[in-house]
């Protein structure tokens, strides 16, 4: 992975600190990127307060936050983790990270160690937006390698709490992709996921193993931390991995969890679109079979399955019988700022995906400002934006509702068109 560095924010006093509040999630984002400065916006939330005086605030907090992720209480130290989870997804905080990256680091490796449940899930997840933050580079990596092994105990242990499982497989997935310098660290962290989803393989007489729904969700994250690995992985590495695991991912086609089917096909379409990259004329000795499956779940009239579930496989198999009968892909363009991005690949849907799992909303703001990430998705360096530029971009409440209300007829005019109307029918 490119490696990168971003810098924004000063070092604050310390003192006691309030939760962080959705008020403060909400904040205008451009305003806390030195890039991205609109002075107006942080007016408009802390009232009379400079910009400086809000970010001091906002520091104040997070040290706060840091401290008490080592308190007795673990109300207190789930509260912090979750502050800081809240702050790293919606704000570039590399410098004041940079410093206190240690501390940080040993608080989660605190709460993975003793804690329970849910703070260990926060943990795993704050580890993640940890890297993300700290970008590609020696300090990502030095924190990586002290959650590396317990990472990969909790994951390989039965008896751990099964939440905490299910975090750890999605976060060590992103994190490897983040911060791992060794290729074939790689390859062995991809032979632990695969000890997991494997194990939700139909069995050669086509019967599904018996699996409880949370056992289901930590091989499907596990599955889908393998697939984001496959994105990295070499030529060669990657062919042994067609050979060996392509004609048995068909089989996990066949499990009852909807989330399972559509991570297998999204896994497949992948594996077909990397093969091809590398040799146009890929073929699969199973193809017609296998194309056969994927049509049947994107015609999928079952009726012992929900509604909801079905419409959503319909979708996304639709997309998989594409990728691997023909080789295409549905783009998307996602918007952000005055800039946009086109997602044009299974490769940069499943990198986009994982790193939307963790920065949530907060994902058009790290495609705008944060580095590292518009280095992976090869945007360049961030566009410096001016207040009198951001003020030109925004319209009033009053014209947005106008906009809103003109679209929603349009909308509603356009489909009454495809509704069925009723007619009256006279007797003959």
């Amino acid at each position: 992975m490119p490696r990168t560095k971003k810098k924004n924010s000063r070092g604050g006093q310390h003192g006691n600190v309030h939760p962080f509040s959705d008020e403060d999630a909400s904040i205008e984002t451009l305003s806390h990127c030195s890039s991205f400065s609109d002075t107006a916006s942080v007016a408009d939330e802390g009232g009379e307060a400079s910009e400086d005086t809000a970010q001091e605030d906002f520091q104040y907090k997070l040290k706060g936050f840091i401290d008490s992720t080592v308190d007795k209480s673990a109300k207190t130290r789930q509260g912090a983790l979750d502050g800081l989870k809240t702050a790293m997804a919606t704000r570039i905080l590399y410098e004041f990270i940079s410093e206190r990256r240690m501390t940080i680091t040993d608080s989660i490796e605190r709460c993975l160690k003793k804690g329970k449940g849910e703070e260990q899930r926060a943990a795993a997840s704050l580890a993640c937006l940890l890297c993300i933050q700290l970008g590609s580079g020696i300090e990502s990596e030095e924190v990586f390698k002290t959650l590396k092994p317990i990472f990969k105990n909790i994951l390989a242990d039965g008896s751990a709490n099964i939440q905490a499982r299910q975090a750890v497989a999605t976060s060590l997935g992103l994190c490897t992709l983040v911060a791992e310098d060794d290729i074939l660290d790689v390859h062995a962290t991809m032979e632990c996921f695969e000890n997991l989803f494997t194990r939700s393989y139909a069995r050669m007489d086509g019967t599904s193993p018996l699996i409880n729904p949370q056992m289901s969700q930590l091989h499907t994250n596990a599955l889908l931390s393998w697939a984001l690995l496959l994105t990295i992985c070499t030529a060669n590495q990657l062919k042994d991995i067609l050979r060996t695991h392509l004609p048995k991912l068909p089989r996990l086609l066949e499990s009852e969890d909807v989330n399972m089917r559509i991570a297998a096909g999204e896994t497949i379409a992948l594996l077909f679109e990397l093969a091809r990259d590398m040799d146009s004329e890929f073929e699969f000795d199973d193809w017609e079979q296998l194309c056969d499956k994927l049509n049947a779940l994107a015609t999928d009239c079952n009726k012992h399955r929900a509604k909801t579930d079905k419409r959503k496989q319909r979708s996304v198999f639709r997309d998989v019988l594409k990728a691997v009968e023909e080789g295409d892909f549905q783009s998307e363009t996602i918007r952000f700022g005055t800039e946009r991005m086109t997602i044009d690949s299974w490769v940069r849907k499943r990198t986009y995906d994982a790193f939307r799992e963790f920065v949530g909303s907060g994902m058009n703001y790290h495609l705008q400002a944060n580095e590292f990430i518009r280095d992976v998705f090869e945007l360049g360096p961030p566009m410096l934006v001016d207040s009198a530029a951001m003020k030109a971009m925004k319209i009033s409440r009053f014209e947005r509702h106008l906009h809103n209300s003109a679209a929603f007829k349009a909308r509603t005019k356009a489909r009454s068109k495809f509704r069925d109307k009723r007619v009256d029918v006279g007797e003959f």
